[in-house]
């Protein structure tokens, strides 16, 4: 029988090898999306890392290396297929990208234990790890860095007030927005009927949390200078 004659011990050993590090490690990049509720978590990320992993070793079983070389160029690319169904685009926006990505690594993990590069395999899934982590904090710290001019802010705070009490609300404003740490790109006024202003201070950070958003409403809206205040969010360019 092929089976028989196909099969041995020591091949079998290897396969089995590089799929229990393909598994586990998969099941390490997985954990972290699911754990931040992901569009693709731990299965995903599993199937796509033995996946990879098995279409690599049978090509080095059955062709060599030179074999494996190929399955490899076309794992690179056919994984973008997976990828492109977790992005998804809501106007303006775009979501989805580092998930997408991370797929694309968890496959890169896959097809190294399935070349029995497990030692690469096994570094390359602390490096993704590490870029899901450990950047995020500096993520965070550089967008709430002020910016050129050439980019727009998404959020603006608006404030309604009194023409006579424009100076000392628009103090406050900015008084609020530098404390919780939001920078602003500018603050402009414009003239309403009735002897008032409505100022509308432009964030320059494009991630704010919509409670962080909500406070500095609330905050705003006990000055009794303050008639109405709101905050909306603008499409980036």
């Amino acid at each position: 029988m092929p089976f028989i004659a196909s099969f041995t011990l020591e091949d079998f050993t290897s396969t089995l090898i590089s799929l229990a590090v393909a598994f586990a490690m998969g099941t390490l990049v997985g954990a972290e999306r699911q754990y931040r509720q992901r569009t693709a978590g731990l299965r995903t990320n599993v199937l796509v890392a033995i996946g990879a992993c098995q279409f690599v070793d049978m090509a080095m079983h059955l062709d060599g290396t030179g074999g494996a070389v190929r399955v490899i160029a076309y794992v690179v690319s056919g994984i973008g297929f997976l990828g492109a169904g977790v992005i998804m685009k809501d106007g303006a926006n775009v979501s989805g990208l580092n998930t997408a990505a991370t797929l694309w690594c968890s496959a890169a993990v896959g097809a190294c234990a399935g070349a029995d590069l497990v030692v690469q395999s096994i570094t390359l899934t602390l490096f993704v790890l590490a870029g899901n982590t450990l950047l995020r904090p500096l993520v965070s710290l550089l967008e709430r860095l002020p910016q050129g001019e050439e980019t727009e802010a998404s959020y603006e705070i608006v404030v309604v007030t009194p023409m006579t009490d424009h100076a000392q609300v628009q103090a406050r404003l900015s008084g609020l927005l530098e404390n919780a740490g939001y920078p602003i790109a500018d603050i402009t006024a414009k003239q309403l009927p009735d002897e008032r202003t409505e100022l509308s201070a432009r964030l320059v950070y494009t991630s704010a949390r919509r409670s962080d958003l909500d406070e500095l409403v609330r905050q705003l809206c006990t000055f009794s200078a303050v008639s109405a205040a709101y905050w909306m969010r603008n499409a980036v360019q």
